[in-house]
């Protein structure tokens, strides 16, 4: 009994901790990034929007309010991990020496492309209409996305976006650098793909970056259509199972975008 009762004691700090660093992460990424663009820079890239509604107050409150909901699960998450690794359960490891340098960049590419396809697919499903209200419906509730909108998830969805991360530690042996790795490349990408402009010039983004990688018009695209562009990095499940919009291109020959 006392056994279990230090262990939850030790989950419970750890998800304290945990929960305190997702937020001061969500608000220093998404919230600096929404400043700095929308406030700082906000004239200069005003004529890069994608063709939706500015964000009103009420919509980015509300985006706050689900993020920190799904910080309390993304925490809960990471403190499951973590304890999973005191009692030697993963595979997560410290020692670089122990697969090699080269594994660092090859299990990092690796998990890409596993979250890629794992998100593609329940993201689809998401959009089933049996399914949207209750799993989905949150993140499309504001009709503009900006980077406070990068993880606004009903908390089921949080719930199943987070335990592709509880379960990939027991499938595939992870580097701490490589977990943190992929968890700021996913941190980063999903505020940069909610900007609701496109950063790159529209030559560059539509002769090659955005041939091959998820970017804000793909993904402003995907919160106006709704039933294009599932994917969270790449274009390769959206254009194999013919998901990727067949006007994508013409997002570029607007006005707005040139």
């Amino acid at each position: 009994m006392q056994t279990l009762f230090l262990l939850l004691e030790k989950l419970g700090l750890y998800w304290l901790a945990f929960f305190g660093i997702i937020l001061v992460r969500y608000f220093l990424i998404a919230g600096g990034t929404y400043w700095f663009f929308y406030s700082l820079m906000g004239k200069a890239f005003v004529k890069r929007g994608l063709h939706l509604k500015l964000a009103q107050w009420k919509s980015i409150r509300q985006d706050v309010e689900l993020s920190v909901l799904s910080a309390v699960f993304f925490g809960l998450c990471a403190a499951l991990i973590l304890s999973a690794y005191d009692s030697g359960a993963t595979l997560l490891y410290t020692s670089v020496s122990q697969y090699g340098l080269w594994y660092l960049g090859v299990s990092f590419v690796a998990v890409l492309i596993l979250q890629d396809t794992y998100f593609y697919f329940i993201h689809r499903a998401f959009h089933n209409p049996l399914l949207f209200k209750w799993l989905h419906y949150g993140h499309h509730r504001s009709g503009h996305p900006t980077p406070w909108t990068s993880f606004a998830f009903d908390l089921p969805e949080a719930v199943l976006q987070g335990l592709f991360f509880v379960g990939i530690v027991f499938l595939i042996p992870l580097h701490f650098i490589t977990l943190i790795a992929v968890l700021m490349t996913m941190t980063i990408w999903a505020v940069l793909t909610h900007l609701g402009f496109e950063l790159f010039p529209s030559w560059f983004f539509r002769q090659w970056f955005g041939k091959w990688f998820i970017g804000s018009t793909h993904h402003s695209i995907h919160h106006r259509k709704y039933k294009v562009h599932y994917g969270l990095y790449f274009t390769f499940w959206d254009k194999l199972l013919g998901t990727h919009d067949p006007n994508y291109e013409k997002e570029f020959t607007s006005p707005s975008r040139k």
